[in-house]
């Protein structure tokens, strides 16, 4: 007997759909998190966290965009620190692109809300993981939270 999960067609429909990327060891410079393809798409929520501990080095992480047409890259955040930072530490972004919010480190391991009260539109492109240093070890999972805007667009 089939069962009917309403709950799982709302959640779809008002934060649309998932895709997750690890990062593996991180490290200095930019990570490659996501890509943007075909078409534009509302970003209606991101989330990172920890899944290796961060290493002692200090280190600041921010989220980048880069654009597939002319244009330049742009911040999507503020640098934070996450140094040391634990497993299940999460993270995600404050404010809005317009007001460069910041990268959210969340008060208490295990407690977030990733969804954003005024969803992101971009355009084909990338988003990066970008570290001030190498925190010399550690592991982030980022899932982000879509809805295609254009035909046949996805990440």
């Amino acid at each position: 007997m089939s069962v009917l999960n309403p709950l799982g067609a709302i959640f779809s429909a008002q934060f649309g759909k998932q895709v997750q990327k690890a990062t593996g060891v991180v490290a200095n410079g930019e990570t490659a998190l996501f890509t943007i393809a075909t078409g534009k798409v509302l970003i209606t929520g991101l989330l990172g966290f920890v899944t290796v501990a961060i290493g002692a080095t200090a280190s600041n992480a921010k989220l980048v965009f880069d654009p597939t047409a002319t244009g330049t890259d742009f911040d999507l955040c503020t640098a934070t620190a996450i140094t040391s930072d634990a497993v299940e530490q999460q993270y995600t972004i404050a404010g809005t692109v317009e007001s460069v919010g910041a990268l959210l480190v969340t008060g208490a391991v295990g407690q977030c809300n990733p969804f954003f009260t005024d969803p992101l539109s971009l355009t084909p492109g990338q988003i990066h993981q970008n570290l001030s240093a190498d925190p010399v070890g550690g592991e982030i999972t980022w899932r982000v939270w879509y809805l295609p805007i254009d035909a046949g667009a996805s990440v």
